[in-house]
Protein backbone atom coordinates (compact mmCIF):
# COMPACT_ATOMS: atom_id res chain seq x y z
CA UNK A 1 0.00 0.00 0.00
CA UNK A 2 1.78 3.01 -1.17
CA UNK A 3 1.78 6.30 1.78
CA UNK A 4 -0.44 9.00 0.99
CA UNK A 5 1.49 12.44 0.25
CA UNK A 6 0.83 14.98 1.73
CA UNK A 7 2.94 18.98 0.59
CA UNK A 8 1.74 21.85 2.91
CA UNK A 9 2.54 24.81 1.21
CA UNK A 10 3.33 23.95 -2.40
CA UNK A 11 1.34 21.29 -4.59
CA UNK A 12 -2.05 20.06 -3.23
CA UNK A 13 -3.58 23.43 -4.19
CA UNK A 14 -3.65 22.43 -7.60
CA UNK A 15 -6.96 21.01 -7.51
CA UNK A 16 -8.49 23.47 -5.50
CA UNK A 17 -6.96 26.25 -8.30
CA UNK A 18 -8.63 24.15 -11.27
CA UNK A 19 -12.20 23.74 -9.11
CA UNK A 20 -12.04 27.95 -8.85
CA UNK A 21 -10.81 28.05 -12.36
CA UNK A 22 -14.33 26.39 -13.63
CA UNK A 23 -15.93 28.47 -10.84
CA UNK A 24 -14.91 31.39 -12.52
CA UNK A 25 -15.89 29.79 -16.04
CA UNK A 26 -19.55 29.57 -15.37
CA UNK A 27 -19.82 32.97 -14.28
CA UNK A 28 -18.42 33.94 -17.71
CA UNK A 29 -21.39 35.86 -18.79
CA UNK A 30 -21.67 37.81 -15.55
CA UNK A 31 -17.71 39.14 -16.03
CA UNK A 32 -18.82 42.24 -18.08
CA UNK A 33 -21.49 43.45 -15.46
CA UNK A 34 -19.04 42.62 -12.54
CA UNK A 35 -15.90 44.18 -13.86
CA UNK A 36 -17.87 47.58 -14.68
CA UNK A 37 -19.31 47.54 -10.93
CA UNK A 38 -16.06 47.30 -10.02
CA UNK A 39 -14.19 49.59 -11.68
CA UNK A 40 -17.08 51.71 -10.78
CA UNK A 41 -16.22 51.17 -6.83
CA UNK A 42 -12.78 52.20 -7.62
CA UNK A 43 -11.98 48.71 -5.50
CA UNK A 44 -8.99 46.80 -6.03
CA UNK A 45 -7.73 43.57 -4.86
CA UNK A 46 -5.84 44.57 -2.17
CA UNK A 47 -7.82 46.53 -0.73
CA UNK A 48 -10.81 44.05 -0.19
CA UNK A 49 -8.06 41.80 0.79
CA UNK A 50 -7.06 44.11 3.26
CA UNK A 51 -11.23 44.64 4.48
CA UNK A 52 -11.32 41.21 4.96
CA UNK A 53 -8.60 40.54 6.98
CA UNK A 54 -9.55 43.06 9.24
CA UNK A 55 -13.01 41.57 9.61
CA UNK A 56 -11.37 38.39 10.48
CA UNK A 57 -9.18 40.27 12.98
CA UNK A 58 -12.42 42.12 14.42
CA UNK A 59 -15.08 38.68 14.57
CA UNK A 60 -13.02 35.96 13.44
CA UNK A 61 -13.24 33.79 10.00
CA UNK A 62 -16.86 32.82 10.78
CA UNK A 63 -17.79 36.56 10.52
CA UNK A 64 -16.82 36.41 6.79
CA UNK A 65 -19.38 36.74 3.99
CA UNK A 66 -19.23 38.61 0.73
CA UNK A 67 -22.17 40.25 2.09
CA UNK A 68 -20.70 41.28 5.43
CA UNK A 69 -17.71 42.44 3.54
CA UNK A 70 -19.37 44.07 1.05
CA UNK A 71 -21.12 46.70 3.35
CA UNK A 72 -17.73 47.12 5.12
CA UNK A 73 -16.60 48.18 1.30
CA UNK A 74 -19.36 50.12 1.19
CA UNK A 75 -20.49 48.33 -2.13
CA UNK A 76 -22.63 45.41 -2.92
CA UNK A 77 -21.39 42.02 -3.09
CA UNK A 78 -21.43 41.02 -6.65
CA UNK A 79 -19.21 43.98 -6.56
CA UNK A 80 -15.94 41.94 -5.42
CA UNK A 81 -16.53 38.93 -7.30
CA UNK A 82 -14.63 40.59 -10.39
CA UNK A 83 -11.71 40.86 -8.05
CA UNK A 84 -12.13 37.57 -5.96
CA UNK A 85 -14.25 35.08 -7.69
CA UNK A 86 -15.88 33.09 -4.80
CA UNK A 87 -15.21 32.74 -0.90
CA UNK A 88 -12.37 30.15 -1.69
CA UNK A 89 -10.59 32.72 -3.36
CA UNK A 90 -10.99 35.43 -1.05
CA UNK A 91 -9.55 32.97 1.51
CA UNK A 92 -6.74 31.81 -0.02
CA UNK A 93 -5.89 35.51 -0.58
CA UNK A 94 -5.54 35.72 3.15
CA UNK A 95 -3.13 32.92 3.25
CA UNK A 96 -1.33 35.05 0.57
CA UNK A 97 -1.51 38.05 2.83
CA UNK A 98 -0.09 36.56 5.69
CA UNK A 99 2.57 34.36 4.37
CA UNK A 100 3.62 37.08 1.58
CA UNK A 101 4.33 39.28 4.49
CA UNK A 102 6.37 36.80 6.44
CA UNK A 103 8.95 36.48 3.10
CA UNK A 104 12.31 38.03 4.02
CA UNK A 105 14.46 39.65 1.32
CA UNK A 106 16.80 37.81 -0.72
CA UNK A 107 19.85 35.59 1.46
CA UNK A 108 22.60 36.35 -0.89
CA UNK A 109 24.63 38.50 2.30
CA UNK A 110 22.83 36.49 4.72
CA UNK A 111 22.63 32.68 3.89
CA UNK A 112 19.81 29.86 4.34
CA UNK A 113 19.96 30.00 8.11
CA UNK A 114 19.44 33.85 8.51
CA UNK A 115 16.77 33.75 5.69
CA UNK A 116 14.43 31.03 7.22
CA UNK A 117 15.17 32.75 10.81
CA UNK A 118 13.82 35.47 9.58
CA UNK A 119 11.12 34.33 7.77
CA UNK A 120 10.13 31.88 11.04
CA UNK A 121 10.08 35.40 12.98
CA UNK A 122 8.07 37.64 10.45
CA UNK A 123 5.50 34.87 9.72
CA UNK A 124 4.81 34.12 13.81
CA UNK A 125 4.53 38.43 14.29
CA UNK A 126 2.43 38.38 11.39
CA UNK A 127 0.10 35.55 12.41
CA UNK A 128 -0.34 37.04 16.23
CA UNK A 129 -1.24 40.26 14.52
CA UNK A 130 -3.74 38.61 12.73
CA UNK A 131 -4.66 35.28 15.15
CA UNK A 132 -8.24 34.95 12.91
CA UNK A 133 -5.90 33.48 9.93
CA UNK A 134 -4.11 31.07 11.56
CA UNK A 135 -7.24 28.17 10.79
CA UNK A 136 -6.82 29.62 7.05
CA UNK A 137 -2.82 29.41 7.81
CA UNK A 138 -3.36 25.48 9.45
CA UNK A 139 -5.53 24.15 6.76
CA UNK A 140 -5.22 25.76 3.37
CA UNK A 141 -2.08 25.02 0.69
CA UNK A 142 -0.70 27.58 -1.11
CA UNK A 143 -2.77 28.25 -4.32
CA UNK A 144 -2.82 31.85 -5.72
CA UNK A 145 0.34 32.93 -8.05
CA UNK A 146 1.80 35.29 -5.44
CA UNK A 147 1.69 32.57 -2.53
CA UNK A 148 3.53 30.22 -4.80
CA UNK A 149 5.94 32.49 -5.95
CA UNK A 150 6.56 32.78 -1.91
CA UNK A 151 7.10 29.17 -1.60
CA UNK A 152 9.15 29.35 -4.80
CA UNK A 153 11.77 32.39 -3.31
CA UNK A 154 12.10 29.86 -0.17
CA UNK A 155 12.49 26.59 -1.81
CA UNK A 156 15.13 28.58 -4.21
CA UNK A 157 16.82 30.22 -1.17
CA UNK A 158 17.47 26.38 0.34
CA UNK A 159 18.11 24.16 -2.83
CA UNK A 160 20.85 26.97 -3.82
CA UNK A 161 22.54 26.99 -0.49
CA UNK A 162 22.96 23.11 -1.51
CA UNK A 163 19.34 21.32 -0.18
CA UNK A 164 18.39 18.38 -2.14
CA UNK A 165 14.58 19.66 -3.42
CA UNK A 166 13.33 17.04 -1.49
CA UNK A 167 14.62 17.90 1.71
CA UNK A 168 13.96 21.72 0.73
CA UNK A 169 10.37 21.09 1.05
CA UNK A 170 10.51 19.25 4.19
CA UNK A 171 12.05 22.04 5.55
CA UNK A 172 10.22 24.80 4.64
CA UNK A 173 6.85 22.85 5.46
CA UNK A 174 8.51 22.09 8.46
CA UNK A 175 9.49 25.37 9.69
CA UNK A 176 5.99 26.43 8.71
CA UNK A 177 4.35 24.03 10.83
CA UNK A 178 6.16 24.74 13.33
CA UNK A 179 5.03 28.15 13.49
CA UNK A 180 1.63 27.84 12.91
CA UNK A 181 1.49 25.77 15.83
CA UNK A 182 3.58 27.26 18.38
CA UNK A 183 1.40 30.64 17.10
CA UNK A 184 -1.81 28.89 17.69
CA UNK A 185 -0.84 27.66 21.41
CA UNK A 186 0.29 30.82 22.10
CA UNK A 187 -2.94 32.15 21.50
CA UNK A 188 -5.11 30.23 23.12
CA UNK A 189 -3.40 28.83 25.91
CA UNK A 190 -1.98 32.11 26.86
CA UNK A 191 -5.28 33.16 27.65
CA UNK A 192 -5.91 29.70 29.89
CA UNK A 193 -7.63 30.58 33.52
CA UNK A 194 -7.90 28.11 35.96
CA UNK A 195 -6.75 24.11 35.58
CA UNK A 196 -3.87 24.66 33.61
CA UNK A 197 -2.15 28.03 33.95
CA UNK A 198 0.70 28.96 36.05
CA UNK A 199 -1.31 30.29 38.98
CA UNK A 200 -2.71 26.38 39.49
CA UNK A 201 0.28 24.85 38.60
CA UNK A 202 1.88 27.02 41.77
CA UNK A 203 -0.73 24.86 44.17
CA UNK A 204 0.10 21.94 42.54
CA UNK A 205 1.75 19.41 45.50
CA UNK A 206 5.54 19.86 45.25
CA UNK A 207 6.44 16.91 46.81
CA UNK A 208 5.13 14.74 43.74
CA UNK A 209 5.84 17.61 41.22
CA UNK A 210 8.58 19.37 42.28
CA UNK A 211 10.00 20.44 38.85
CA UNK A 212 6.45 21.32 37.72
CA UNK A 213 5.83 23.47 40.74
CA UNK A 214 9.12 25.15 40.41
CA UNK A 215 8.95 26.03 37.11
CA UNK A 216 5.45 27.74 37.84
CA UNK A 217 6.90 29.75 40.35
CA UNK A 218 10.04 30.85 38.96
CA UNK A 219 8.45 31.06 35.45
CA UNK A 220 11.51 28.93 33.92
CA UNK A 221 10.64 27.89 30.35
CA UNK A 222 7.60 29.87 30.41
CA UNK A 223 8.63 32.66 28.01
CA UNK A 224 7.11 32.41 24.54
CA UNK A 225 9.60 33.93 22.53
CA UNK A 226 12.61 32.25 24.07
CA UNK A 227 10.99 28.84 23.79
CA UNK A 228 9.59 29.95 19.90
CA UNK A 229 13.73 30.62 19.52
CA UNK A 230 14.85 27.74 21.26
CA UNK A 231 12.71 25.03 18.55
CA UNK A 232 13.99 27.30 15.84
CA UNK A 233 17.46 27.19 16.19
CA UNK A 234 16.86 23.14 16.87
CA UNK A 235 15.38 22.83 13.54
CA UNK A 236 18.05 25.09 11.78
CA UNK A 237 20.57 22.47 13.35
CA UNK A 238 18.94 19.72 12.37
CA UNK A 239 18.64 20.83 8.82
CA UNK A 240 22.14 21.60 8.85
CA UNK A 241 23.00 18.58 9.90
CA UNK A 242 21.05 16.00 7.26
CA UNK A 243 19.88 18.35 4.18
CA UNK A 244 22.73 20.88 3.40
CA UNK A 245 26.60 20.32 3.10
CA UNK A 246 28.62 22.74 5.32
CA UNK A 247 28.47 26.36 3.89
CA UNK A 248 30.55 29.53 5.04
CA UNK A 249 27.02 31.38 4.62
CA UNK A 250 24.97 28.55 6.36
Amino acid sequence: MTAPHSYYVSLTGLSLALRCKKVKWRRENDVTAKRTRGERAGLTRDQILDAALDLVDREGVKALTMRRLGAALGVEAMTLYHHVPNKDALLDGLVERVFGRALPVAAEDTGWRDWLRAYAGSLRTTLLRHPGVLPLAASRPAVTPATLDAVERGLGVLTGAGFPLGRAVHALNTLSLLVIAHTAAEDTVGAVEGAGSAAWLRTLEAGRYPLVTEAARSGAGTDDGERFAFAVEALLAGFAATAAPASPHG
